[in-house]
């Protein structure tokens, strides 16, 4: 605005002795060419202030986007005690060949955010900065299996499909103990502190956050939104 000011000024300054000047003496040809050549210089000098606002406004984002795209990452630890048992039967009424284990499982768990991958439309003319993707979480477990009070028989022995039964009940059940825990609304909780980044930018500089066609003004809108 006070490059503007200044610029007027300037005009006024230079344009109005020089209208008194050319009206005394009759010239009204002049007097239009002058006033042609002053309003197309006003013109050119106010376009191009903003679009060097335009221009700042969307490397300012830009670059608050960049910052955002990171990975958020929330850790928790789960401890799962299981019960594994087998029975091979036989012909024989009464006789069947045994097998069972005790089996301990710490697990480390991480629910992420890979902010990298979101994706955003920035429209300049109507100062709107468009989140078109966020991407789902991703939950990693990694388990750590010991065994206790292994037995089995020579005719029903432990083998590689046993693990795996066991691997993938172990890991059933720490998925629904995830589900009830905070871990989720934890690593939620941090995306949204990310995004509000991006919130608080374009409304500090007049711009609309918008995310599936609506519009984002504050963080309660934010958390209704993008927690769905």
């Amino acid at each position: 605005m006070a490059r503007t000011s200044s610029t007027e000024t300037a005009i006024k300054n230079m344009l109005i002795p020089l209208v008194q000047a050319i009206g005394r003496s009759g010239k009204l040809i002049y007097l239009l060419i002058f006033l042609i050549v002053g309003f197309l210089g006003y013109q050119f000098f106010t376009k191009k202030s903003n679009t060097t606002t335009i221009e700042y406004d969307t490397n300012l984002i830009q670059v608050q986007i960049k910052n955002v795209g990171k990975l958020v990452v929330t850790e928790g630890h789960f401890a799962e005690v299981l019960t594994y048992k087998d029975k091979k039967e036989t012909y024989i009424p009464g006789l069947s060949f045994d097998k069972k284990a005790l089996v301990v499982i710490n697990a480390d768990v991480t629910v992420g955010f890979d902010l990298s991958k979101v994706t955003y439309d920035i429209d300049a003319k109507n100062k709107m900065l468009t989140i078109t993707n966020i991407p789902k979480e991703e939950i990693k477990i990694s388990p750590d299996f010991k065994y206790y009070d292994t037995e089995s028989s020579t005719f029903n022995e432990f083998t590689g499909e046993d693990y795996n039964k066991i691997n993938k009940i172990a890991r059933a059940n720490l998925a629904k103990k995830i589900e009830k825990s905070t871990l989720k609304t934890n690593a939620q909780n941090r995306l949204l502190s990310e995004l509000s980044k991006m919130l608080i930018v374009t409304n500090s500089l007049g711009w609309t956050l918008s995310y599936k066609g609506n519009v984002v003004k504050n963080d309660k809108d934010l958390e209704l939104k993008i927690i769905d």
